[in-house]
């Protein structure tokens, strides 16, 4: 079976996080909001501008809007700015295609799916769960299996392993708040590295 994972944010907790993708080699993929990392790490927890392309080095990042703007909520031509200046700007910072984008708290409509299509991803994440990830009704509203921290993740891993399927989840790596939280998540990346191969989602969804 195949295993995806992204993480929404681009905080300082990243780095810890992906020491441990690192020891027990796991794919994941990183959804940032470029209009939001400055020169210097700030009040928001954000990493700083300088340090993203070393912190994610060897890991695919994804768009995450600009500024993080529920983008049903503000004008369809902000919208449309928010999606496009978010890849353009993850595009200049990091030198190749970036291909995925997360919506923002979920939110999202077949209008705003239609301008992230159009902005060039092959794929965007929601906030809803499903039992199967593919075949994928619209890649423009894709679903997790679940968040890192549900209560029936592995009993969903069971079922997705049961059909050989692909396995995704998703979370932020600030959701992690104690030794005992960092340590019960490397336990599960080793789990899973042990009984899948890890896949990243733009080759799932090429477009």
């Amino acid at each position: 079976m195949r295993i995806a994972q992204c993480w929404d944010d681009g905080v300082v907790q990243d780095i810890r996080l992906i020491e441990i993708l690192r020891r027990h080699g796991a794919k994941a993929s990183f959804n940032l909001n470029a209009g939001k990392h400055e020169a210097v790490r700030g009040a928001n927890g954000k990493l700083a501008l300088s340090e993203l392309t070393s912190v994610y080095d060897g890991f695919l990042v994804a768009n995450h809007t600009l500024t993080h703007p529920h983008l049903t909520r503000i004008a369809p031509d902000e919208a449309a700015r928010e999606i496009r200046a978010g890849r353009d700007t993850l595009e200049q910072i990091f030198g190749y295609p970036v291909k995925g984008f997360a919506y923002p708290f979920g939110d999202h409509s077949e209008a705003v799916q239609e301008l992230v299509r159009e902005a060039g991803h092959t794929y965007a994440r929601t906030c809803a769960t499903t039992d199967c990830l593919l075949p994928a009704a619209d890649p423009m509203a894709l679903p997790a299996n679940c968040h890192f921290l549900a209560e029936d993740f592995w009993q969903k891993f069971a079922a997705v392993r049961a059909s050989d399927g692909v396995f995704y989840f998703w979370g932020h790596s600030y959701e992690l708040t104690t030794d005992a939280a960092w340590q019960d998540f490397e336990a599960k990346i080793r789990r899973l590295s042990a009984a899948g191969h890890w896949a990243d989602l733009p080759d799932l969804f090429p477009g």
